[in-house]
């Protein structure tokens, strides 16, 4: 065990009104370029909706959730959004925090769901501030996968269809940021693939299923990892389908807009029968999994070499 005196949920970050929308994207998006325009269309998705982003309702469900067990005060930091980490963490330093788990709010490999939040660790350390020492990936572990299958189950049962086909979905990434994710590359795929086998296993399945990609944002000229969910729903042949949003730990704006919006709206068109699974959010085992990983030995940090930022495009 690491010997914690407070735990930090660190997480994405979202918007909370119409008028945080277009401030938050340039945050997201600084330095990577993306197209002015496709900023301009993911602000209408969460216009949408108000201009509010559902994971901060979900952070601050978790982090309620994790209070009564984690034995320690709990905090919340935002990359892109209010509460940003580096205000979060001075909150900390007046408390007299000296050594904080750090939960990040993304389960698998990658540069932008793991090595871009040791780089937020370092950016929000405070002088005379405390220890911030990241949790290991948990894609694997039983609470996230049992969380995940229990969902699975649901969407199942509401669809009627035992037979229905499993479809997991993770955010698309350039490929060249696939084959360097991890040590020896291709790490981001193999634990999604790993996490969707064993969720499927814990259903009692044997029918194949399929990984699949969504949310992609980049210049259209640069390779991301497909099929696109949309691309899959028009060419498969299966008679239903579920959709579990394996690469997510909370309904935020990707899920709910190109799952249950976009996604959905092609199935309607073509008459397939859809369900989305949830993510999993603040089920029992994956808040229990959050205090089992903190007294778990600390994990050894990624070499620095690991997970390296992409490569710029013009």
């Amino acid at each position: 065990m690491g010997n914690y005196d407070a735990l930090l949920v660190l997480s994405f970050g979202g918007p909370e009104g119409p008028e945080d929308v277009l401030p938050f994207l340039e945050n997201v998006v600084h330095g990577r370029g993306v197209p002015r325009e496709r900023l301009l269309q993911v602000a209408e998705h969460y216009q949408g909706f108000g201009g509010v982003s559902p994971i901060n309702r979900q952070n601050r469900d978790l982090v309620e959730a994790l209070r009564p067990i984690a034995g320690v005060p709990v905090y919340w930091g935002n990359r892109n959004w209010h509460p940003f980490g580096e205000d979060t963490v001075r909150q900390m330093r007046a408390d007299g925090v000296r050594k904080a788990a750090v939960f990040a709010t993304s389960a698998f490999a990658g540069y932008s769901s793991c090595r871009q939040y040791y780089e937020d660790i370092a950016r929000i350390r405070v002088e005379d501030g405390p220890e911030l020492v990241k949790m290991r990936h948990f894609g694997d572990h039983p609470g996230f996968v049992a969380a995940m299958a229990d969902h699975t189950r649901a969407a199942l049962e509401r669809l009627g269809r035992d037979d229905a086909r499993l479809v997991f979905t993770a955010h698309s990434i350039p490929a060249s940021m696939a084959e360097t994710a991890g040590p020896s590359g291709g790490l981001y795929e193999a634990q999604l693939r790993r996490s969707a086998e064993l969720v499927s296993q814990a259903l009692g399945r044997t029918e194949p299923w399929d990984l699949v990609w969504q949310s992609r944002s980049g210049p259209p000229q640069v390779p991301w990892l497909e099929p696109d969910v949309c691309d899959f729903l028009n060419k498969t042949d299966a008679g239903s389908v579920v959709l579990v949003p394996i690469g997510f730990v909370s309904d935020h704006m990707e899920v709910v807009y190109d799952l249950d919006t976009e996604a959905r709206q092609v199935a309607a068109e073509l008459g397939l029968p859809m369900e989305r699974a949830a993510t999993a959010g603040t089920h029992p085992r994956f808040v229990r999994m959050v205090r089992e990983l903190m007294d778990e030995p600390e994990p050894v940090p990624c070499p620095l070499t690991c997970c390296p930022p992409p490569r710029r495009h013009a």
